[in-house]
């Protein structure tokens, strides 16, 4: 239906309830000339006389009141219907969206999305896990993260923690095959390589040279395609790996993983979380959205700081190590 001609209706059937034109346009908050002219456009298009009219006084014709028994349950239901999606917006409950990167983020997300559920538990996470750049608009994103800001026009995404890629390795593997002092000395190492699970390409490990981050390709000595089953080949001392700083920072902490090669450790990406205009979110996103920044922006239990890093010595050098 045109606009014109939903207009000329409600003003039709709000003459019709008030018995006046003038009532009418200013319950609908429109112009007495622009409601005259809305009801003689409907006059017209129907070729029918819908109201007598006087100096004082309109009262319906036949063929007014035919139109308003067939009409006016439509346009009430209509109007119901733009209430209720209206009040919805504004309700802690239904649906929300979510997608998030399958890799490195799974513990963090489900973390986050457990203590929403206890806060809001009439609101249903519907959760997308892929490690590819998805549509935003086509797949119904209410929130979304990702590494980097997203590309698509329109999306609004406020930076969460930086990603750290520490190449690391179990205190068992360097008791057995050395610590690599330089990237070249990397060859001579078994290293573990991540399969991309959306192209199937050996992802190589990034690595930074002087102000850049550059690429490093490895011989995988393993190679998988699930973070969790790099780690464990890692954890296990059968190879180096390069984890993400989220994935391995537990074990770094607790001493069951050893990281290499500081100086070459990039900073190039940072995890964000990505949403739509401010103004049109559903009351739910917005909670979540909140939620995400408190827990998650420059939270320490994601990022390893220098001194975990390095050691306590803070001297920027490798970390030595006491091998038989």
């Amino acid at each position: 239906m045109a606009i014109n001609e939903l207009r000329s209706i409600t003003t039709f059937i709000k003459a019709a309830e008030l018995g006046s034109l003038r009532k009418a346009a200013q319950e609908l908050g429109i112009s007495p000339q622009a409601a005259s002219k809305a009801l003689a456009q409907l006059e017209s298009h129907l070729d029918a006389r819908l109201f007598h009219r006087t100096t004082r006084v309109m009262s319906l014709t036949d063929a007014g009141q035919r139109l308003l028994d067939d009409v006016q349950p439509a346009v009430l239901s209509m109007q119901r219907a733009l209430l209720s999606a209206r009040t919805a917006k504004d309700e802690f409950a239904g649906p929300l969206r979510i997608a998030g990167p399958r890799t490195t983020f799974q513990p963090i997300l489900w973390r986050l999305v457990e203590e929403f559920c206890e806060i809001y538990p009439d609101i249903q996470p519907d959760i997308l896990l892929e490690d590819r750049v998805g549509n935003w608009v086509e797949d119904r994103i209410d929130v979304g993260f990702r590494l980097s800001a997203s590309p698509h026009e329109g999306v609004i995404a406020r930076r969460l923690f930086p990603l750290q890629m520490v190449i690391c390795g179990a205190p068992a593997y360097f008791e057995r095959h050395g610590v690599p002092e330089s990237l070249a000395a990397l060859a001579r190492h078994r290293c573990s390589a991540f399969r991309h699970p959306g192209t199937g390409k050996v992802v190589p490990w990034h690595v930074k040279l002087g102000e850049q981050t550059v690429d490093q390709p490895v011989v995988p000595a393993i190679c998988s395609n699930d973070e969790i089953f790099e780690l464990q080949a890692v954890l296990a001392g059968k190879a180096l790996g390069q984890l993400a700083g989220v994935t391995a920072a537990p074990y770094i902490r607790a001493g069951q993983l050893i990281p290499v090669l500081l100086d070459h450790m990039p900073d190039f990406a940072s995890y964000f979380v990505y949403f739509g205009s401010k103004t049109s979110q559903p009351a739910r996103a917005r909670a979540f959205i909140d939620l995400a920044v408190q827990r998650l922006a420059h939270n320490p239990d994601y990022v390893l700081s220098a001194e975990e890093l390095w050691g306590t010595s803070g001297t920027g050098k490798t970390r030595t190590f006491s091998i038989p």
